[in-house]
């Protein structure tokens, strides 16, 4: 018969490192989006609307961000 090892503690999870702080250029997040909020009466349009709102928005971000590579 073997004899059981004796148990070892059981890793927790990764602690979080330093990364870079905010770019000197980059706008606050309150102007990123100049200040419109695209969903911000969301709530009070009909449910069949909100795909439209979304797709909107999902078309503008694509744009956007495939400005990216220009750069």
């Amino acid at each position: 018969m073997t004899e059981q090892s004796p148990s070892r503690p059981v890793p927790g999870p990764p602690r979080p490192v330093p990364g870079p702080g905010p770019a000197e250029d980059s706008p606050p997040p309150e102007t990123a989006t100049e200040g419109e909020d695209r969903f911000a009466d969301l709530d009070e349009r009909p449910v069949a609307e909100h795909v439209a709102v979304f797709e909107a928005e999902h078309s503008r971000l694509q744009r956007e961000l495939g400005t990216i590579d220009q750069l």
